[in-house]
């Protein structure tokens, strides 16, 4: 596969320039672009320099820990979204994405992967944050738009458009694939060498974990809020 010399990434420098320069003349805010876009190419290099050394430890407790750093930062970015935090609202985000990402990815490991070792770096590290990721995303959208409907709606129809909402992103994906857009995953295999229909079923994979953990751990939530809710009515 062709490596990119670290100066090359320079010139994706001038498209994201240009996004930054109407975010700041149109939403008056210099600073969440080139931030966002520092931290992503720190975190990035750096996560590159740590793979390289998990890659090589195939210790078990080292990948649960890894897990568990997954689910517990990805609750914290999904929390943002609530308008009023509490610990119980982060136990049950933590809950949900652990629950819904975790029940996936052994699904992957051990009956699809069909993998001698249950803990393998390179496969599950990947694999784990591709899963949690897209449950973050998934129940953050459904914890925005559940606590925005519940002060206009009942429980019912609350979880109905909390539930809607986080799926649209999934079902357009699903949608769009191989007709709109090769995935990142696919795409990947492919520039190393690997044949696309080989490439292809991976994808499908994926697809199915990432629709699955985002769907099962909003469910979940979604599910919590209803107990929750009836809990605060008691307490009015």
């Amino acid at each position: 596969m062709h490596t990119i010399p670290l100066q090359n990434l320079l010139f994706m420098l001038l498209p994201v320039a240009i996004v930054g320069y109407f975010y700041y003349k149109w939403l008056g805010d210099a600073k969440e672009i080139a931030y966002g876009t520092l931290r992503m190419t720190s975190q990035l290099l750096l996560i590159g320099y740590v793979l390289e050394f998990l890659f090589k430890d195939d210790s078990p407790l080292i990948g649960v820990a890894i897990v568990f750093f997954m689910i517990a930062v990805s609750s914290l970015i999904a929390l943002r979204s609530c308008r009023q935090k509490s610990l119980q609202k982060y136990t049950h985000i933590f809950s949900a994405i652990a629950i819904g990402g975790s029940f996936n990815l052994l699904i992957v490991l051990i009956a699809v992967l069909d993998l001698k070792s249950l803990y393998t770096p390179m496969i599950m590290i990947p694999l784990a944050g591709m899963i949690y990721a897209n449950a973050m995303n998934a129940v953050a959208i459904a914890v925005e738009r559940f606590d925005y409907e519940i002060q206009l709606n009942d429980y019912a129809q609350s979880r109905f458009l909390a539930f809607k909402a986080a799926m649209i992103p999934q079902v357009n994906t699903l949608l769009a694939v191989g007709l709109v857009s090769l995935p990142g995953m696919m795409t990947g295999q492919i520039l190393s060498g690997i044949s696309p229909l080989i490439a292809a079923r991976y994808q499908i994979v994926v697809m199915a974990m990432v629709l699955g953990s985002a769907g099962i751990s909003t469910i979940l939530f979604l599910y919590w809020q209803r107990v929750a809710t009836r809990q605060s009515a008691d307490i009015t």
